[in-house]
């Protein structure tokens, strides 16, 4: 019985994505130890440290497949180390001349945090990629609908109209700026770990640079400028960046599920025959998946203080906090691409109910287009006077339940300054969007132009892959 939702059998799916599971799975991990071992021994063989015969060696046998994990588990637990069995079955594999220059230099944290920056890496890739396609689809779903009309609220109220494509293309900037930010923090975060026993290099004393910069070179990771067993502000920022991933994606998702209301009905999460809104009530067509979205999220975000705790460590190693890290950062990785899986089959099937978003417009009967009457009259009288006559209009209207037109046209101190016809043109929600969609157009310029980018510097990546 899994202990967790993410590992559930059942629930896993719902939680998480198969591909970020296999990024943080048991093999996964020792696999990114062995391959920062072998990493290590081949550029201390390349500076004439050791032998390169030894290094070879590593790394032919620095394979997962090769080891055991009842007697790495069984080790754990019995040396209350995570990493000395790994490195003795290491050994055990090599012949003995290669065996003794397993881990020349290195200290345990070296080893387990550069394996987890590499996962990280993993992870980050799938994240990006997942976030890139959501923006696309938003993107697209904004310039649909950028000439929809709908209320604007704010307080939960009517306050003016806007269109269905400007509120979206809200989303997209979000989601693009955390995207920008994941991109420019790639420096920062995958910066590799060695320093030795108290993050020193001591141990290989003028030749320690040069191992440092071909071990994380070969790893694809970037040199630290110092040793930062006790500096963790790296993976605090990951987390933030992925928190703020998450918190938008509850927020898309509450909006909807906001909208779905049967008073509202502007929205509906995609439907398909057999999907079930309520094992009591047949009618129920509930927004079931942007409840998951919003669950799994509220999980997510909260890691990011736990990433906050990690960096008050002490002296020069702290191990307490360690685990800490490998709780949180593979919670909020896969969370985080469960909640992005579960959006994109949303926003795809996402229903869009224009006509009741025009009818939900005219609820207040003229009430939402009062700042354009104010406006309008305030040329005449000025700003504050015509804010008072209208307000007095406005509470007259909603509380007698008649339209703003009928209770504008019966205020004799109104129509000394305006026309009925001039009246009328002021109170057309059409005519009163602002500009809705000219920031749809320049949201979609902004998104369009990065992503053109994305894709060719991703060109070019896999080019040179070959």
């Amino acid at each position: 019985m899994a202990s967790h939702p993410i590992d559930s059998e059942l629930f896993r799916d719902q939680f998480g994505t198969e591909e970020m599971r296999q990024v943080f799975s048991d093999a996964s991990i020792i696999q990114k130890w062995l391959n920062v071992e072998a990493a290590l021994a081949v550029a201390q063989a390349e500076l004439n440290i050791i032998p390169e015969s030894a290094a070879e060696e590593i790394c032919k046998k620095a394979s997962v497949e090769m080891l055991d994990f009842t007697v790495i588990r069984e080790g754990m637990k019995a040396s209350s180390h995570p990493l000395i069995t790994v490195i003795k079955s290491l050994e055990e594999l090599c012949e003995e001349d290669a065996s003794r220059y397993i881990h020349w230099g290195a200290t345990t944290q070296d080893i387990i945090d550069t394996g987890l920056v590499l996962q990280i890496k993993e992870a980050r890739e799938q994240l990006l990629k997942q976030t890139n396609v959501i923006l696309d689809t938003l993107l697209s779903l904004a310039q649909q609908y950028k000439n929809t009309l709908m209320p604007g609220r704010t307080h939960g109220q009517h306050a003016l109209p806007i269109t269905f494509g400007y509120k979206v293309a809200i989303w997209v900037d979000e989601i693009g700026r955390h995207i920008s930010r994941l991109e420019e923090s790639e420096q920062r975060i995958l910066t590799g770990q060695f320093g030795g026993a108290a993050g020193t290099l001591a141990s290989l004393e003028d030749m320690a640079f040069p191992v440092q910069e071909k071990m994380l070179a070969s790893l694809g990771l970037q040199s630290p400028t110092i040793t930062w067993h006790v500096a963790r502000d790296n993976f605090a920022e990951f987390a933030m960046n992925i928190g703020m991933i998450a918190a938008t994606l509850e927020k898309i998702s509450n909006e909807i599920i906001n909208m779905q209301r049967t008073e509202l009905a502007e929205l509906e999460e995609g439907f398909v025959d057999g999907k079930v809104g309520s094992s009591t009530m047949p009618h129920k067509r509930n927004p079931m998946i942007c409840e998951y979205v919003v669950g799994i999220c509220k999980v997510a975000r909260k890691q990011v203080a736990l990433a906050l705790d990690c960096m008050v460590q002490e002296h020069e190693r702290d191990m307490a906090l360690w685990q800490v890290e490998w709780a949180y950062i593979p919670e909020i990785c896969i969370l985080t691409s469960g909640a992005l899986a579960q959006m994109q089959t949303v926003i795809e099937g996402l229903i869009v109910n224009e006509a009741n978003m025009r009818k939900n417009v005219g609820i207040t009967r003229g009430l939402i287009v009062s700042e354009k009457v104010m406006l309008g009259l305030a040329q005449y009288v000025g700003r504050q006077k015509a804010h008072d006559l209208v307000y007095h209009v406005s509470m007259r209207a909603f509380e007698k339940d008649k339209s703003l037109e009928e209770v504008l046209l019966s205020y004799p101190e109104i129509l000394r300054h305006m026309s009925k016809e001039e009246v009328l043109s002021l109170i057309q929600p059409e005519n009163y969007l602002g500009q809705c969609i000219s920031f749809v157009d320049r949201v979609a310029k902004k998104w369009q132009k990065k992503q053109i980018n994305h894709e060719q510097v991703s060109s070019r990546e896999g080019d040179n892959d070959d």
